[in-house]
């Protein structure tokens, strides 16, 4: 019998420590390019056009705001076109078009913190405040461009409908209507970025646009509060708007209505920054 050989194990040599040769230095085949805002934007262009959200809200404004125009525009004669703009239709369809918009502004961010795809988001790009802006941007553009051709519209079939011998301007209407009911929709997503919550936040804004419209009502019975509640009337989104598309002529334009809109917005975004820069995802 044949004795068995004992067996070796044999050890990998260590892998030689490579280092570049002195005076060279190592340059990656994978090219390196500095981040910028216009990838911020291309990444929530992508988001917003891609998700279920966005078709739906937006798909329900434009059914209010043309179905509802069209409506009004028919059961309308050309003497009530007199003396006020023919996008007058298009301001009872906005009246209910505008919760789409704030609904949409709440989730562009809210939807992100809700499945936690906000740490991807800040993970690929870590300038939180680059993220933020791009939401903002992507969704006013988007917000203003369906208002405005939503508006545009109504008033063109309605010119059509009634003759076009109205010598009102409606031009105005249709860049200030676009322009408050984007603001409000900014507003929104300035309040789920600082809430971080879609319920909570739409809660909070679908109050601050029905409370001032409904409480001067109230306000009103008391002598002591009557001031007050001619201010909130005065300053609501319905009377806002109706100001805006010229109801009443001698009420003026809504430009300080639109304002103080801006103002609020403006100060909300603030808020939104410091918060996003203080607290964790």
């Amino acid at each position: 019998m044949s004795t068995p050989q004992p067996q070796t194990h044999q050890q990998a040599a260590p892998a030689p420590n490579w280092q570049p040769a002195p005076g060279t230095t190592y340059t990656s085949p994978i090219p390196i390019t500095r981040t910028h805002l216009g990838h911020a934007l291309a990444s929530e262009w992508t988001k917003i056009k891609s998700v279920r959200s966005t078709m739906w809200t937006l798909g329900v404004f434009l059914l209010l705001v043309v179905g509802i125009g069209f409506l009004v525009a028919v059961n309308t004669s050309d003497n009530d076109y007199a003396d006020v703009p023919y996008t007058i239709p298009a301001f009872f369809g906005l009246i209910l078009g505008q919760i789409c918009l704030i609904t949409l502004g709440v989730l562009v961010v809210s939807s992100e913190y809700g499945t936690g795809m906000i740490r991807t988001t800040f993970t690929a790009s870590p300038q939180r405040h680059r993220v933020l802006t791009a939401k903002l941007m992507i969704f006013f553009a988007v917000a203003f461009v369906v208002s405005a051709l939503a508006i545009a519209f109504v008033g063109l079939v309605t010119s059509g409908l009634h003759g076009g011998s109205s010598e009102v301007s409606w031009a105005g209407t249709v860049v200030k209507g676009s322009l408050y009911v984007s603001l409000l929709g900014v507003l929104a997503l300035a309040v789920g970025s600082m809430l971080r919550h879609s319920a909570g936040a739409i809660t909070a804004m679908l109050g601050l646009v029905l409370v001032p419209a409904i409480l001067p009502a109230f306000l009103m019975i008391s002598d002591s509060l009557r001031t007050v509640g001619e201010k909130m009337m005065e300053y609501n989104a319905p009377n806002a708007l109706a100001r805006i598309f010229e109801i009443d002529s001698e009420s003026g334009t809504g430009g300080p209505q639109l304002g103080l809109l801006a103002g609020l917005t403006a100060a909300a975004i603030v808020g939104a920054y410091v918060l996003l820069e203080r607290r964790d995802v």
